[in-house]
């Protein structure tokens, strides 16, 4: 249902949902991860990724794009994967969810991607092996102060990279064929930031090292929407670990393969015309991402929105670039500009939903606008903006999302005067918001914020 049609009425709310885009930010304010209670944990329910729905011919470029290229933009000469089966370890104080998250990743790898990879206690002699190390935070940000996870080739351990941290051994570019890859994760998160580093991390270690923010259907993306790994980036690492490709090929060998590749792999995908995106600035990835980071003040963060946007228009853009330019300005607009941030969530929202993966994207700022709906008291408008957005929570397995959908429809009932309606919702999400946000208190702390957003609508009807 469009917004447009149903009449809401918010452009001078406050756009104050701090959740909304990206979650992690939430989860790494609230980065203390209690134990879940037995009979209250978080199940996301069986696998049912959004499907890769662009032409292959598309495909290809992002193939290559993300194969050839470190996200700094350096560039990498040859093709490397682990050639045989890899075998996936663990060290370090695992988490209680981890590893459920970590054998249900590797049970999708298996089944989506054809991957020859399990899990074992140790790797036999030679394996190709994958560590996942958990360690806390405070440890790793010694050494990588910017890192929330990070996967790198040669090592098996943390004293490994400390010690190789500045050797040639662990840069990306050098390797040939991957053998041994190391992937750290601070134990000390939120179960919902553990997985998804899992999910890009190991993704990484499998396949691409690159991350293009105009892929709004998948995970190697740096806007933080796509927490697990989506059909495209399943079909990605299938065609990555096809007998037709080797470790040490240049890219042009590569590239004269895949148009077969794809078309053999996904046969909905061939025939179809691609649209060229063009190349991505590294200025504008740079305000993206001054937009998108916690450690600076919100002028240094509107500043970078509102520089990724200028810089959108002027390359005349129409894709998820521009979507996310229009929604980041729209997020961190001052409280004055709430007629123009509205217009420009629902600029981003259209834009999205014609974007494969863009589904999302959208179903985010659906939230968002139905937190300011609930400021306001359109109690009807915030149920049918959530309601909408739930299937793509759901799919994506993003709990804080989910868990933040079902305060708001709480909060929305208790407007209407559903109490018992309202008091279900909010025990029922419970679970998810535990694992989404990483404790009880942090899972209350997030009820509260919403429920004074309602108060504040109850408060100002009763004038």
């Amino acid at each position: 249902m469009s917004v447009r049609k149903m009449g809401l009425t918010l452009a001078c709310a406050t756009l104050a949902l701090s959740a909304c885009v990206p979650t992690s930010e939430v989860a790494r304010l609230e980065a203390r991860t209690e134990a879940v209670a037995p009979l209250a944990v978080y199940r996301p329910g069986d696998v049912n990724p959004l499907p890769p729905s662009r032409p292959n011919s598309e495909m290809v470029e992002d193939f290559l794009e993300l194969g050839f290229a470190m996200e700094s933009g350096r560039p990498i000469e040859t093709f490397s994967r682990f050639e045989g089966p890899v075998t996936v370890v663990t060290g370090g104080a695992a988490p209680v969810t981890a590893i459920p998250d970590l054998d249900r990743l590797i049970a999708r790898l298996r089944a989506e991607a054809g991957i020859d990879i399990d899990r074992a206690i140790s790797a036999p002699e030679g394996a190709n092996t994958i560590t996942v190390q958990f360690l806390p935070r405070r440890q790793m940000q010694t050494v990588v102060p910017a890192a929330a996870c990070f996967v790198v080739p040669n090592v098996g351990t943390w004293q490994d990279f400390v010690a190789n941290r500045r050797s040639p051994s662990i840069d990306w570019t050098r390797v040939t064929q991957r053998r041994q890859a190391a992937v750290f994760i601070p134990d000390d998160t939120t179960p919902q930031e553990i997985r998804d580093c899992l999910h890009e991390e190991i993704g990484q270690a499998l396949g691409p090292l690159n991350d293009l923010f105009r892929l709004s259907d998948s995970i190697f993306n740096d806007d933080n929407f796509q927490t697990t790994l989506t059909g495209f980036d399943m079909l990605l690492l299938r065609v990555w670990y096809a007998p037709e490709l080797q470790s040490g090929m240049t890219r042009d060998e590569v590239a004269a393969r895949l148009p077969t590749l794809f078309n053999r792999l996904n046969p909905v995908g061939r025939g179809r015309a691609g649209v060229v995106a063009g190349p991505t600035p590294r200025e504008w990835q740079l305000a993206v991402e001054q937009a998108l980071s916690s450690d600076g003040g919100l002028s240094q963060r509107r500043e970078g929105a509102e520089r990724a946007l200028d810089m959108a228009r002027a390359q005349g853009w129409t894709d998820s670039r521009l979507a996310l330019s229009l929604m980041l300005g729209a997020r961190l607009a001052p409280r004055d500009r709430g007629e123009t941030a509205l217009e420009s969530l629902l600029s981003a929202a259209e834009i999205f939903r014609r974007l494969p993966g863009g589904e999302i994207h959208a179903a985010h700022i659906d939230m968002h606008l139905a937190v300011q709906a609930l400021a306001t008291g359109q109690t009807d408008i915030a149920l049918e903006l959530t309601r909408e957005a739930m299937p793509f929570a759901q799919r994506t397995e993003n709990a804080a999302f989910l868990a933040s959908l079902g305060f708001i429809r709480s909060q929305a009932e208790l407007q209407a005067g559903n109490l018992e309606a309202a008091e279900r919702l909010r025990v029922d999400s419970m679970p998810a918001a535990r694992y989404g946000f990483g404790s009880q208190s942090a899972a209350e702390a997030r009820f509260e914020e919403i429920a004074r957003i309602a108060g504040a609508a109850q408060r100002l009807a009763g004038l």
